[in-house]
């Protein structure tokens, strides 16, 4: 299948090599780039007491270059794959959730319960983000600073290099957030050409991403059963079922 892949840049390359080993073609238009606060990041470990929270490997990015970094304390992590990157960057005490903030927000919460006097929460958020995870916290007076680490500035790709890439329209899009529906559905190639996707399916980590992809390609939508890569690419026809 010929797969676009919307992602920003380093997670767009990583995918499409998973795309590619799966017998896909890839096809890349990252529609936003991630800028980190390093400002903001050396203070935020400078100030740290308790332990990390993150909900995106590319808070870690902004780590790589800080000796400052405490690999030693404990992270939390929304999920397997954010966990892995996190040990992979060098932290040794990895808890991961289940792949949502809601999750992330339980997993948290029961330790608290157990441990209520533990220091306040660092959380390396991105923006824009999901109100989730702060919402449950904050509910459950569990101390928290919240640390925007990185923000996910849009890209508005040059229109004929866009035309010239959705001419032939991709047969499946993968959507990873809500927001980067979002973006793919405002693109003037997609809105004002829409019959052209009359065929292609808009894969969705979760319902929250589908709920932004317009009604009338409802039939076209296919939700991961898991809010995470593995589960996504699951969803993709394998190359030999293909007419």
């Amino acid at each position: 299948m010929r797969v676009l892949v919307t992602r920003a840049s380093p997670s767009a390359e990583k995918t499409a090599a998973k795309l590619a080993a799966l017998g896909h073609t890839p096809v890349l238009l990252p529609l936003a780039r991630a800028i980190h606060d390093q400002a903001a990041i050396k203070a935020a470990l400078e100030n740290a007491k308790g332990a990390f929270v993150i909900t995106s490997a590319e808070a870690l990015r902004g780590l790589e270059n800080s000796p400052e970094t405490p690999f030693q304390r404990r992270l939390y992590a929304v999920g397997e794959a954010t966990a892995k990157a996190a040990r992979a960057a060098g932290f040794t005490d990895v808890h991961a959730a289940e792949g949502t903030g809601l999750s992330l927000a339980a997993l948290i919460a029961g330790d608290f319960a157990s441990t209520p006097h533990i220091a306040p929460l660092t959380y390396m958020a991105g923006s824009p983000r999901s109100p989730d995870l702060e919402a449950v916290l904050a509910a459950e007076n569990i101390p928290m600073d919240v640390i925007e680490a990185y923000r996910m500035d849009a890209i508005e790709p040059d229109k004929s290099a866009l035309h010239a890439l959705l001419e032939n329209p991709p047969q499946a899009v993968l959507l990873y957030s809500q927001e980067s529906a979002q973006r793919f559905f405002r693109l003037s190639s997609v809105f004002e050409q829409p019959d052209r996707f009359s065929r292609t399916l808009f894969i969705c980590i979760s319902a929250k991403a589908a709920s932004a992809v317009p009604p009338h390609f409802s039939p076209l939508i296919r939700i991961a059963e898991a809010p995470d890569e593995a589960s996504l690419l699951k969803l993709l026809a394998h190359p030999s079922s293909q007419n």
